[in-house]
């Protein structure tokens, strides 16, 4: 793999993985601080609705590829991995670190970004290829 295209995509990963952190996290805000639904919950929905957002942007913006029907039936298992981490780390930061519930999902972001790039650049491209 060229170093180039891995720092261009990788870098465009980042900038969408932005946007769909902000995403995600202004839908948790709003459901757990204005509609007043458990934090857990709120992760969740927040989680479901931010992985299709993920899912167009990734296509479009950092890969650059066509999204099909194959493709976003494959995607959910790039966030098996992040959606189990982040759902264990949020409960341990605030139920065992005493961690601000409006602050645990920033910070499980943080340890989920290297593994979800490596597992959707497999998915992704992997089923871009022409059968």
């Amino acid at each position: 793999m060229n170093v180039k295209r891995l720092n261009t995509e990788f870098t465009r990963f980042v900038v969408v993985g932005v946007i769909n952190t902000l995403t995600y996290y202004s839908i948790y805000l709003v459901l757990h601080n204005i509609f007043s639904l458990p934090y857990m919950w709120s992760h969740l929905v927040g989680f479901v609705i931010s992985l299709n957002v993920s899912f167009f942007l990734n296509c479009y913006v950092t890969y650059r590829i066509k999204p099909t029907l194959k493709k976003y039936l494959y995607f959910p298992l790039t966030q098996v991995v992040n959606m189990s981490v982040s759902t264990i780390l949020i409960f341990i930061f605030v139920e065992f670190l005493h961690l601000n519930s409006n602050i645990a999902p920033f910070a499980a972001v943080l340890f989920t970004v290297p593994i979800t790039f490596i597992v959707s650049s497999k998915i992704l491209k992997g089923t871009a290829r022409p059968n």
